[in-house]
């Protein structure tokens, strides 16, 4: 179930942020109890509509956006903005290239930071930088503090520093799908954006899409 069917909002939302609301899982009795937390990772995405549903239903949100002018903004009660991109990997200061990167960490890094130990939902719109971020919290295992994920990606191009013919790269999405699996996370929703080109690895897919947007919820959460 999506947001729309939790809360009355008169808006709807743009792209189908399918969040699991099955009694079976947690995750529907924490928004009730105002005890959820969303983090929501993009790159200067305007289309928030999903966080502020949450928000207004009471889930503590944390949207992660660079293009944002202060560090930190709190909208309301319940939603904070913050100046931070999530990546695969922190900085290192002592690199000149990585010092324009300053406002990107890594997610293990930012739970630390911020002193949060679960994350309810965590949303990923990263224009294709998500494989290499899913990598990190699969190595990390930073992915057993998740309750659900809900992953927009892109199969247009390899993604972000991830090399190889086509059968290596298809097989590194593969391999990080079905790590997903082995620890437990299902697959319930899954969404084909007709709207984006109709391309798989730089080639023309008939009835395909470059993007699509996966939901998987932690069969394991607590």
């Amino acid at each position: 179930m999506n947001m729309n069917s939790l809360t009355d909002n008169s808006k709807t939302i743009n792209k189908p942020w399918s969040i699991c609301l099955d009694d079976s899982f947690s995750l529907v009795h924490r928004i009730k109890s105002k005890q959820c937390r969303l983090y929501s990772l993009g790159l200067s995405s305007d289309d928030n509509q999903f966080e502020i549903s949450m928000a207004n239903s009471g889930c503590e949100v944390h949207r992660f956006d660079p293009g944002i002018k202060s560090a930190h903004i709190q909208e309301g009660h319940h939603l904070w903005n913050h100046r931070l991109s999530i990546d695969w990997r922190d900085p290192n200061p002592a690199i000149a290239a990585h010092k324009l990167h300053s406002h990107t960490k890594k997610l293990g890094t930012i739970l630390n930071e911020f002193g949060h130990q679960k994350i309810d939902v965590l949303k990923a719109d990263m224009e294709s930088a998500e494989w290499k971020i899913l990598e990190n919290l699969i190595l990390e295992d930073i992915v057993e503090q998740i309750g659900q994920l809900v992953f927009e990606v892109h199969i247009h191009w390899p993604g972000f520093e991830v090399s190889g013919n086509d059968s290596t790269v298809v097989r590194y999405w593969y391999s990080l799908l079905k790590e997903l699996e082995l620890k437990d996370f299902r697959l319930f929703h899954t969404y084909k954006d007709l709207l984006k080109p109709q391309m798989f690895l730089k080639k023309e897919a008939f009835n395909a899409s470059s993007c699509y947007t996966l939901s998987w919820v932690n069969t394991r959460w607590k």
